[in-house]
């Protein structure tokens, strides 16, 4: 099965709002398209370069992608592993862009097989429930968004905080005294807070059906995530702290964390997300599937992958509540906040034609 030619888009689409978080601000979500042709089936891939975390930009992916496009032109499709490798003997790092090339073998690979990729990755389809995300604002504010995802019947609501202990504490404190104490709520600090003010904070609102907290200090301080474990009884998630398979076994060996929050467009996509995952089973500690800003197409992907692994009990795929366009056809169906998924074979998704045609591309033969 030869790879014959790769299309390579620009793939902008606006948000409704502007979102914030501790690490900043993003308008658009400028993501990447990756577009596989081999023996008459189409691969799509997607990759999100959240660039404050991954390193990465629209404009650094769509340019390594050209070179990662020539390395894989003739090569066997099947041959996911031996492409994969590839691209990282070429090209370290840039994780983002090289999860766009491995969902798009993959949607290969499963169509080859006639098979839906949850099946493929040698998993059954389960209902999946999302979060919904409440970002960087006023308290008043993110209590009003809190009250909307309750009566939308949300069953858990996500809290971006990670400014200073008095806003945050405020910030949660007013939502809870808002929604009541039934929603859980999972917080997540984006590396936003230094170790005393993680532990302030956590202290304080550990009794207010908190969850989990993911990423309470910088990624590299593994030494701050084991100590705020201790002395915490809120759960700690690894976020930014977790990119590959070397990670999940530091932070394993650390015993740092309590949760692994999973996302292809740091992991490089699927092959690597299984690896963190067996590994993380083995260990005992259960993973969330998370998003940056992709559309329901890599949504899609990253549904067929946590309805694949029965380690995955935490689901964050909200990422397309906050576009102003759709424009996928086919793929996940969103039931209010339950994630349905399809048995067409592969991802069971693509970019509407008339969208595509907007976008700039190049293809490489």
């Amino acid at each position: 099965m030869k790879i014959s030619h790769i299309d390579v888009f620009k793939f902008n689409i606006p948000l409704k709002a502007p979102i914030s978080i501790s690490l900043g601000t993003i308008e658009s979500a400028r993501n990447l398209l990756v577009r596989i042709h081999a023996d008459g089936l189409i691969g799509w891939g997607e990759g999100s370069p959240f660039w404050m975390i991954v390193g990465e930009t629209q404009e650094t992916g769509y340019a390594a992608a050209r070179d990662f496009a020539k390395l894989l032109i003739g090569q066997n499709a099947l041959d996911i592993e031996g492409n994969l490798n590839r691209l990282d003997a070429y090209l370290p790092n840039n994780p983002t862009t090289k999860s766009a090339f491995d969902m798009a073998l993959y949607d290969l690979a499963a169509q080859a097989a006639g098979m839906p990729l949850y099946a493929f990755l040698g998993g059954s389809k389960r209902t999946l429930v999302t979060d919904e995300t409440i970002y960087l604002n006023s308290p008043e504010r993110m209590a009003d968004d809190a009250v909307r995802i309750k009566e939308k019947g949300g069953v858990a609501i996500k809290v971006k905080l990670g400014t200073n202990q008095r806003d945050d504490i405020r910030r949660v404190e007013v939502i809870r005294e808002t929604v009541g104490d039934g929603i859980p709520i999972r917080t997540d600090a984006n590396q936003g807070w230094d170790y005393v003010t993680a532990l302030n904070v956590l202290t304080t609102i550990q009794n207010w059906n908190i969850e989990y907290c993911e990423q309470p200090v910088k990624a590299w301080n593994i030494a701050d995530l084991k100590r705020l474990r201790r002395n915490t009884s809120v759960p700690i998630m690894a976020d930014e702290s977790l990119f590959n398979h070397r990670d999940a076994l530091r932070l394993i060996q650390e015993d740092a964390v309590d949760y692994f929050n999973i996302k292809l467009s740091k992991s490089g996509g699927i092959f690597n997300a299984q690896k963190i995952n067996a590994l993380a089973e083995a260990a005992g500690i259960p993973c969330m599937i998370g998003c940056m800003s992709e559309s329901r197409l890599a949504i899609t992907a990253k549904a067929h992958f946590a309805s694949s692994r029965r380690n995955v009990t935490f689901f964050d795929l909200d990422a397309p509540f906050e576009h102003a366009e759709d424009p996928v056809a086919g793929g996940a169906v969103y039931e209010g906040y339950v994630v349905e998924l399809s048995d067409n074979p592969g991802i069971g998704a693509k970019i509407d034609p008339q969208f595509l045609e907007s976008l700039e591309n190049y293809t490489v033969r």
